[in-house]
């Protein structure tokens, strides 16, 4: 297997999209913008209901950190993906959309069972609220995955839903031990205020002794520090991570690195679906690292790609736009 920049572990799930309406969430007592997680039974209650009353839009590979990887590896990165899924339609399709965008899976990650699946309800707001059934990527373990990759990689990346799975905890800390063995870097993005909210514990053992890069948006910067400013999210974060990225929607992000702390302006444009942008930002920024240019690039890139994934629907671009973009902003930025 080839040597790869990006190494990321992560859940695998298919979306299912719908333009919904703000009064649907409140009868389906859905908090809005949060992810929620539920057996399959119940999510196949809601997909009737949205299917009887509300606008669907479309199916799509998603995954926070899948997300993150595929950007990662369309702008021009090398990625591999540890994941697992089940051995059936879905399955196969999930892990067929990975490899056509570049990024090296493993065998290892099919097993017998129900690949997961996502209700994203995107209101007139353009904020996404999920509903997850997790399936066989709920008992993700160190089985699914070959490490072998992460030895040679640049970068470990890991998302905050796996806080949830306790075998998946135990997969990151292996793969936290082999990146610390190896001089690999590591990343993290809290995902989700619920993650913070109901799985404060299983985040904090992802975090473990600290991480070199920390992703997260302004409510779960607040939720996770349990104070009430920016600046003050910001000193407390600084126990756990060297450089953090905090992701302030519309109005752009607050990087901190070990030099200096600064914000880098929104971008602006007509919002669709916020799913998948902060994941997209996550992929870019570590590219645009990666490559070697610098925090204030890599924020700026970040923003743009970001910006473009929230201005459509779905989670991801089209594979050959963000290497268009990339050249446009190389284009602006000579």
């Amino acid at each position: 297997m080839a040597t790869v920049d990006l190494f990321a572990i992560g859940n695998a799930l298919i979306d299912q999209e719908f333009k919904i309406s703000d009064d649907f969430l409140i009868q389906q007592n859905l908090q809005k913008g949060t992810m929620q997680l539920t057996d399959g039974d119940t999510q196949a209650a809601l997909y009737s209901s949205l299917q009887a009353s509300q606008v669907y839009k479309g199916q799509a590979s998603g995954g926070s950190a899948a997300n993150t990887t595929v950007a990662f590896s369309a702008l021009g990165g090398s990625a591999f993906y540890g994941c697992r899924v089940g051995n059936d339609d879905l399955g196969q399709i999930y892990l067929q959309g990975l490899n056509e965008a570049g990024i090296q899976t493993a065998a290892q990650s099919i097993s017998e069972g129900v690949t997961g699946t996502c209700m994203v309800l995107v209101s007139p707001d353009s904020e996404r609220t999920m509903h997850t059934y997790l399936g066989i990527t709920a008992e993700l373990t160190d089985g699914q995955i070959n490490f072998a990759p992460l030895q040679a990689a640049k970068w470990l990346y890991i998302e905050g839903y796996l806080s949830t799975s306790d075998s998946a905890r135990v997969a990151v800390k292996q793969a936290r031990e082999i990146a610390k063995a190896n001089g690999v870097q590591i990343a993290l993005t809290l995902s989700d205020p619920a993650m913070v909210m109901y799985a404060r514990q299983g985040l904090d053992e992802l975090l473990d002794d600290g991480v070199d890069l920390l992703f997260c948006n302004e409510q779960e910067a607040l939720m996770y520090t349990e104070t009430q400013s920016i600046e003050a999210a910001l000193a407390k974060l600084q126990s756990l991570s060297k450089h953090i990225v905090i992701t302030l929607g519309a109005k752009g992000a607050l990087i901190h690195n070990n030099e200096q702390t600064f914000t880098v302006s929104g971008r602006k444009v007509t919002a669709v679906d916020a799913n998948g942008a902060g994941d997209a930002f996550s992929g870019a920024f570590l590219y645009a690292l990666n490559a070697g240019l610098g925090y204030q690039t890599a924020a700026e890139l970040a923003i743009l790609i970001s910006s473009e994934v929230v201005a459509q629907f779905g989670p991801r671009l089209d594979i050959g736009s963000y290497a268009q973009l990339l050249q446009n902003f190389q284009k602006e930025c000579a």
